[in-house]
C-alpha cells in the first residue's frame, strides 16, 4: 500500500460527512473500508474535529491518560503549589509546553543534588535483559529515587497535580547532562512489547504511557527536544517543560523524538516517566 496522507481533502470529506450527522465510529468505519490504516484514520478524524471526535479506545490503548486541565485553556494552571504557564498544546499527538513550571532556584537545586552522581546514561539492552551504554545516548545521569528529597518530593506532588496523574504512578526522576556535542537520537518511551526485558519491566507498574521532560539550564545553542514524525521542535529554555501521552506502545502515536546535539554550552534536564499503575 502506497503511503496515506492526511491532506486538506480527506479533511474537507471528513467535516462534510459530520455535518450531514454520521458519527464519527461512523466515518471510521468507512474509512477503514476504504483501505484507510486505523492510526492514520484515527489521527485525521482527532486533526479534523478535535475534541467531537468521539472513538473508542483502539485495541491496546491504556483508558486515561495524564491531562492537564485544559478544558478553558487558561493561560496559568494550578499546580497546587505554583502558577504553570501553558506556552503550546497540540492535540494529535498530545504534546504540550509548558512555562515557569520549575523556578530558578528549584533547577539550580536539583543540578546541585544530582552533579555528585552522574554516570554515563544508559538505554535498554538491545537483544538481551537489563541495560547498556548506547551511542545514540551520549549524556551522563542520574535517578534520584521518587521523595527522595524534600525539594524533590515537593516538585513530584507538583506534577502529579498539574498532570492529574497519582504520584506513585511515577518513575522517579532522572537528571541528565548534555556536553558539547553530546545528543539522545530520536527513540520512544515506552517499552517495546517485543523486546526480552519488557515482561519484567512491566511488572514495575505496566507500560510507560507519558513523559515530562523539564529543563534545567538553557543551553547557549542547541539542545532543543525534537519530535521528527511531526516537524516539531521544542526549545530547550530553564524552567520549561515539554510533556507527551502516549496511549499503546505503537509509532502511530507519534511520539518519536530526540535531544539534538548541544553546540554551546551544557544541556541539563530532569525527566518524569509515568506509569500505568503503581510504580515499585
Amino acid at each position: 500500500m502506497s503511503q496515506q496522507v492526511i491532506t486538506p481533502e480527506l479533511c474537507e470529506w471528513i467535516t462534510e460527512q459530520s455535518r450531514a450527522g454520521h458519527a464519527s465510529e461512523s466515518i471510521l468505519a468507512a474509512m477503514l473500508g476504504s483501505g484507510w490504516d486505523e492510526a492514520i484514520a484515527r489521527q485525521a478524524l482527532a486533526r479534523t474535529l478535535g475534541q467531537s471526535a468521539t472513538l473508542t479506545a483502539p485495541p491496546g490503548a491504556t483508558p486515561g491518560l495524564p491531562e492537564p486541565e485544559l478544558t478553558r485553556f487558561a493561560p496559568l494552571i494550578d499546580a497546587g503549589d505554583r502558577q504553570v504557564k501553558v506556552l503550546m498544546a497540540l492535540r494529535q499527538p498530545r504534546v504540550i509546553v509548558f512555562g515557569d513550571l520549575l523556578s530558578d532556584e528549584e533547577c539550580d537545586g536539583i543540578v546541585e543534588l544530582a552533579g555528585k552522581r552522574l554516570a554515563r546514561s544508559e538505554t535498554v539492552a538491545t537483544g538481551s535483559e537489563g541495560s547498556e551504554v548506547n551511542a545514540a545516548r551520549t549524556s551522563d545521569g542520574m535517578f534520584f529515587e521518587r521523595c527522595e528529597t524534600e525539594l524533590i518530593c515537593k516538585i513530584e506532588s507538583r506534577l502529579a497535580t498539574l498532570l492529574r496523574w497519582p504520584l506513585d504512578h511515577g518513575e522517579g526522576l532522572q537528571v541528565l547532562r548534555y556536553s558539547p556535542g553530546a545528543e539522545y537520537q530520536p527513540h520512544y518511551d515506552y517499552f517495546d512489547p517485543g523486546h526480552v526485558s519488557t515482561p519484567s519491566i512491566l511488572k514495575r507498574g505496566g507500560q510507560r504511557v507519558a513523559t515530562l521532560v523539564m529543563y534545567l539550564n538553557t543551553p547557549t545553542a542547541g539542545g532543543s527536544t525534537i519530535f521528527p514524525d511531526i516537524g516539531l521542535d521544542v526549545a530547550p529554555v530553564k524552567g520549561n517543560a515539554v510533556f507527551f501521552s502516549y496511549d499503546r506502545p505503537h509509532p502511530s502515536t507519534q511520539t518519536l523524538h530526540g535531544g539534538s546535539p548541544v553546540l554551546e554550552g551544557e544541556k541539563w534536564v530532569a525527566t518524569k516517566w509515568l506509569r500505568q499503575g503503581v510504580f515499585t
